[in-house]
């Protein structure tokens, strides 16, 4: 009896391994909305200024990992941006992706109208300094300001 589950559960781990790299975009996706959802409400609670230089706090929770926050304004300006501090203040609504993509003013465009939502765009990793098809989730503060949390997607 016991030989004859050896197989049935080795061939369970197998297909369980197998399908570990598409459980975790799900979660990345879900961690990123966490993480906006947090920043929105920090944002809401000290404003915008303070709840910038926590977002800039590498050992602060609002960095994690590949996950970052950024605030733009509803013209894609960049009022902040957790990792990358020199294109604080700079018009980013022209950046454009690898491929021709631009991405910011795409965000900003659908997050101001709808409050909330998602753009596909290829840009540098912070962790691994390689370009990586990226997912970013945008979410609206007011009606002048949005955030967003993005995640490195591992299908492309």
């Amino acid at each position: 009896m016991y030989r004859s589950m050896k197989m049935p559960l080795a061939a369970a781990a197998v297909m369980l391994l197998a399908a570990l790299p598409a459980l975790a975009e799900p979660a990345n996706r879900t961690a990123a909305v966490a993480l906006a959802e947090r920043a929105v409400g920090h944002v809401k609670k000290v404003g915008v200024q303070a709840a910038c230089k926590d977002f800039a706090n590498k050992d602060g929770e609002f960095i994690q990992g590949e996950l970052y926050v950024f605030v733009q304004d509803s013209r894609s300006v960049m009022i902040c941006h957790g990792i990358n501090a020199r294109i604080n203040g700079k018009d980013v609504s022209e950046q454009k992706d690898i491929n021709g993509k631009q991405f910011a003013k795409e965000l900003t465009t659908l997050v101001m109208a709808q409050g909330s939502g998602w753009t596909d765009y290829v840009f540098v990793n912070p962790v691994t300094q390689k370009l990586e098809a990226k997912s970013t989730f945008g979410k609206k503060i007011d009606d002048l300001t949005w955030l967003g949390v993005g995640t490195y997607r591992k299908d492309k």
